[in-house]
């Protein structure tokens, strides 16, 4: 990565979550040598699963510890427009991704995802997460 901060998409989360992994020990690794961002939606996304009040805390006190990317009124016309932009190609991508990718691209941030919508967005930085079974 060239230095800028990592988004984690809900999809990381979640999909670590279900493999009985937990998603903020490789985020905080991954916080050693970058800086680490977060958004209202994922946090909504994420913490709507999260069962155990413990494990809903912790992951607020992770969430509160990272750069957190505001979604303001400019924000939800940048929303809007990407989603007209996208429509007209035929790209069609959930309202929650475009937010996600509009806080990204304003921060100049890298969306870390296995989401395949993100790849849909022009100009937008994607990775795949390392593989959960092998770590890399």
């Amino acid at each position: 990565m060239d230095g800028s901060p990592v988004l984690a998409d809900s999809s990381y989360y979640i999909r670590m979550m279900r493999l009985g992994r937990d998603p903020l020990q490789g985020l905080s690794a991954l916080a050693q040598t970058q800086d680490l961002a977060v958004c209202g939606v994922i946090q909504c996304e994420v913490g709507r699963a999260l069962r155990s009040p413990s494990i809903h805390r912790r992951f607020h006190t992770f969430w509160d510890s990272l750069i957190q990317i505001p979604t303001d009124k400019s924000l939800w016309r940048e929303v809007e427009d990407l989603l007209c932009r996208l429509d007209k190609t035929g790209r069609i991508i959930p309202l929650p991704d475009a937010v996600i990718a509009c806080c990204a691209l304003r921060f100049r941030a890298t969306v870390l995802t296995w989401d395949h919508h993100f790849w849909n967005i022009p100009n937008l930085r994607v990775i795949l997460p390392p593989d959960p079974a092998t770590g890399s």
